[in-house]
C-alpha cells in the first residue's frame, strides 16, 4: 500500500469515526479525539509568511514566472513527487495552490500537506477549496494558511485569491466576497498595475454562486489590467472564455495526474505551458 492511500484511508476511517462519535456523544469529552477539533501543531499562517517572501523577492521586477497546482488532497506521493520535480527547477519564483489540500477537512490532512510543500525551495499560498470547508476544516484552514480571501503583489501584479466555494456555505455567506474585491480593486499602490484572479471554483460550477456570476464578471473586467483568471476544482485542465470577452480562465488538473502550469508573466503579458512530471 502506498502512503497516499494508506494516509487516504487514514483519513477516511478517522473521519469515519468521527461521525460515529458525534451521532453518541452526551458530553463533549466523548469530542476530545476527534480528528476534526482543530488543534493545529507546527507551523501556522503559511500564507502571510509566504507572501511577505514573495512580494520582498519580486519588489521592482517586471517579470517572474509561477507554478500553478490544485486538488493535492488524496495525493500524497505525487504531491512530494512534484515537491521534488520543482525544487530541481531554477527558474520558478512560487507557487500558488487553488485549494482543496483535504478531502474530508480532517486536521491531520491539512497538516501533511502543509508539511509536504514546506519542503519546497520557493514560497507557495494556498487557496480554501470546496473539500477544505468539510468538518471544522474553515477553522484549521484559517490557523494553518490564514484568511480565506487574500491578495499579494508580484511585481506589478495583484494576486486576488478569493473564496468561492459558495455551496458548502449554503449561500449564508457573501461569496465571492465583493466588498473584499472592491476593496483589492480600489488600491491605490502606485505599483499595482495589473490583475490575476484565482480561486477554487469558477463562475458556472455548481458550486459557484451562479445568480451573482454576471456581477463577478463585472468586477473582473474592470479590474486594473486584468490578465486572466485561475481555478482547480473540476481535476482536469481547461482554457475558456467563460464570458465571450477575451479574459481567459484556466483551470489547472488534480496533482495526481502529474500535472501542473507554469505561467511566464512579463511587461508584454503572459503565457503558459503544461508541465508533466
Amino acid at each position: 500500500m502506498n502512503r497516499s492511500l494508506g494516509r487516504f484511508l487514514n483519513g477516511l476511517c478517522r473521519g469515519a469515526a468521527s461521525i460515529v462519535l458525534l451521532g453518541a456523544a452526551v458530553s463533549c469529552n466523548l469530542l476530545e479525539g476527534s480528528p476534526y477539533d482543530a488543534r493545529v501543531t507546527g507551523e501556522t499562517d503559511v500564507n502571510t509568511r509566504n507572501i511577505a517572501r514573495i512580494e520582498h523577492a519580486l519588489s521592482g521586477k517586471t517579470s517572474f514566472r509561477f507554478a500553478f497546482i490544485s486538488d493535492t488532497q488524496r495525493w500524497y506521493d505525487e504531491t512530494e513527487a512534484f515537491v521534488n520535480h520543482l525544487n530541481g527547477r531554477d527558474d520558478v519564483d512560487f507557487v500558488l495552490h487553488g485549494g482543496d489540500v483535504s478531502d474530508f477537512g480532517v486536521t491531520e490532512e491539512f497538516l501533511w500537506q502543509r508539511d509536504i510543500l514546506g519542503e519546497l525551495r520557493v514560497p507557495y499560498v494556498v487557496l480554501l477549496g470546496n473539500h477544505d470547508v468539510l468538518g471544522n476544516g474553515v477553522r484549521v484552514y484559517r490557523r494553518v494558511f490564514g484568511e480565506e480571501n487574500f491578495s499579494f503583489m508580484a511585481g506589478d501584479v495583484k494576486f486576488i485569491c478569493l473564496n468561492t466555494n459558495a455551496l458548502e456555505f449554503d449561500y449564508s455567506d457573501p461569496i465571492p466576497d465583493f466588498n473584499f474585491i472592491k476593496t483589492q480593486l480600489n488600491d491605490e499602490n502606485p505599483i499595482y498595475r495589473r490583475t490575476i484572479y484565482a480561486m477554487h471554483v469558477a463562475p458556472g460550477d455548481e458550486q459557484f454562486n451562479n445568480n451573482v456570476a454576471d456581477i463577478f464578471h463585472y468586477y473582473v473586467r474592470s479590474s486594473r489590467g486584468i490578465l486572466c483568471a485561475l481555478y482547480g476544482h473540476g481535476h482536469a485542465f481547461v482554457e475558456a472564455d467563460k464570458f465571450g470577452d477575451g479574459i481567459l480562465y484556466y483551470e489547472t488538473p488534480c496533482i495526481g495526474k502529474r500535472f501542473y502550469l507554469m505561467f511566464t508573466v512579463n511587461e508584454e503579458g503572459y503565457t503558459y505551458e503544461p508541465v508533466y512530471f
